[in-house]
């Protein structure tokens, strides 16, 4: 019946056109935000440790490791708490009504994390994990709202790709980490040069090393604010507003107006789909219909982030074993930011970036579920290389730290031009309107799950520089790609239906 329904048809079949980009930007700049925020602490977590845990005994300050994973765990926590929040708030309340309250909250909670108050580790830590923590409740809300939003308002043809292309922005987002981390820390290091407190036998970093973390978080807010007043002005779905509310006649304004058309309003119809489909996410109805669906795109999410964020957050760790950075004593606070950054940045340009757009182009040509077997076997492949000749690859006498930046880059690509992409886009296509939000909410808090798994599991085998923690770490990711790989055969194919066609 829904695909009777002239304002359901009209965005079904509807040519790309300026809206559509417009919607993938705004929608992908809240994305652009979350992945910087998450993952700029990547770049300073070992400049707080020389700030605030030097011990005086000659060596480099260092985060415990409980510090450490409370300082990149708590914005994960929260995110997967505004996930389930706003997911709900979503389709209860409409997606539009919550959509803008996401960016203020990342805007305001970058700022004060960066502000940080106290100047004892311990304040600092305690204000900068409570302000993480409500930073990642409104980047979580951006994930179901976000990609709820674009596939409404995509046409079946495109609809993948334009989900995908909005989840492309956390790699730009990634680069810009990289980027403006190691810009700043470059400043820094040219205007603060020859200070003689970061020598031994001491390392205390400069005083002014501190302004740069602090720096580097605050400006997450920009993109934020720069979209806040474009993301208030996209009118309401038009699937929502038509087969949750029932309102035939606002639908058919809202979208007539973004398609540039004329709609009929057809009320009756919309009055007869709408009370056929009443049943909520805990009935029989929908767990007869969607239940296999709702529990593979949250295992394979959830397997997904334990290797996907494992593999951010510890890449710090893993750098000076592809000969990217020198070993922590032998350069200064700010030097390691740079270089560390740098390696990100590396990282991020050459396996992280291409492997989100390689989805945009070919998710329509190859279908999600294909895209999804492929990375998570093809990562599993690369890192079970990797653990298998970690020792070999790290020692430095054998110059092949690029084979092993090239080896563990290849991870990336596949993340991303895998299961990455495709676990954001199918919660969005596979489950009904009225319910569509909560669904990948659920999806999306799973694989959050599996993040904090990564953060304050997997993360603590990597930060002594320990070969065989590390390689133990490897080799449980790899495992876990391979129960994604598994767990994939639980969704189906999406390509090419409309979204009444596929729920």
């Amino acid at each position: 019946m829904a695909n009777n329904l002239a304002v359901l048809r009209a965005l079904d079949t509807a040519h790309t056109q300026w809206y559509h980009f417009n919607a993938i930007v705004i929608a992908g700049m809240g994305f652009f935000t979350d992945a910087y925020d998450l993952f700029c602490i990547t770049a300073i977590t070992k400049l707080l440790g020389r700030l605030y845990y030097n011990d005086g005994n000659g060596a480099p300050g260092k985060l415990p490791p409980r510090v450490n994973n409370a300082i990149t765990g708590m914005a994960l926590i929260g995110t997967l708490m505004g996930q389930l929040v706003f997911g709900y708030l979503g389709d209860k309340l409409g997606r539009k009504r919550v959509y803008g309250l996401t960016l203020i909250l990342m805007a305001t909670c970058a700022i004060c994390s960066g502000l940080s108050f106290g100047s004892t580790a311990k304040s600092v830590v305690t204000t900068l994990c409570f302000f993480r923590f409500w930073l990642g409740f409104g980047i979580g809300g951006d994930y179901p709202l976000s990609a709820t939003i674009m596939s409404e308002y995509a046409n079946k043809k495109t609809r993948g790709s334009f989900i995908a292309a909005v989840f492309a922005m956390q790699g730009v987002g990634i680069i810009f980490a990289g980027l403006v981390s190691m810009t700043l820390s470059r400043l820094f290091l040219w205007w603060y040069q020859h200070d003689p407190l970061d020598k031994p036998p001491t390392f205390i970093a400069q005083p002014e090393a501190d302004f740069l973390w602090r720096i580097v978080l605050m400006l997450g807010a920009l993109p934020a604010l720069l979209t806040f007043y474009w993301r208030m002005k996209m009118p309401e779905t038009g699937r929502y507003t038509a087969l949750v509310e029932g309102n035939a006649k606002k639908a058919a304004i809202d979208m007539g107006q973004v398609l540039d058309i004329e709609l009929e309003e057809e009320q009756e119809k919309v009055a007869q789909f709408k009370a056929a489909n009443e049943y909520k996410i805990f009935s029989s109805a929908f767990w007869d219909k969607h239940g296999r669906h709702l529990i593979g795109t949250m295992s394979t999410w959830f397997l997904l982030d334990i290797a996907f964020y494992s593999q951010n957050l510890t890449q710090k760790d893993m750098f000076p074993a592809m000969g990217l950075i020198r070993p922590a004593p032998r350069m200064t606070a700010l030097e390691e930011v740079f270089l560390t950054s740098r390696a990100m940045l590396l990282v991020a340009l050459l396996g992280t970036f291409p492997g989100y757009w390689f989805t945009v182009f070919l998710i329509e040509k190859l279908g999600r579920f294909k895209i999804q077997l492929i990375g998570f076997f093809m990562m599993s492949v690369f890192m079970f290389a990797v653990a298998l000749k970690y020792k070999e690859l790290k020692d430095p006498n054998n110059h092949e730290g690029w084979l092993f930046a090239i080896l563990y880059g290849m991870t990336f690509f596949f993340a991303n031009f895998g299961p990455n992409s495709t676990t954001f886009v199918l919660p969005a296509e596979l489950f009904p309107t009225r319910v569509r939000s909560t669904c990948h909410a659920l999806s999306a808090a799973a694989g959050k799950a599996g993040a904090l798994v990564g953060a304050f599991g997997v993360q603590s085998f990597t930060l002594d520089q320990n070969t065989t923690k590390i390689r133990g770490a490897l080799f449980f990711m790899a495992f876990t790609n391979m129960l994604g790989f598994c767990c994939t055969f639980l969704v189906t194919e999406t390509k090419g239906l409309s979204l009444e066609e596929i729920s």
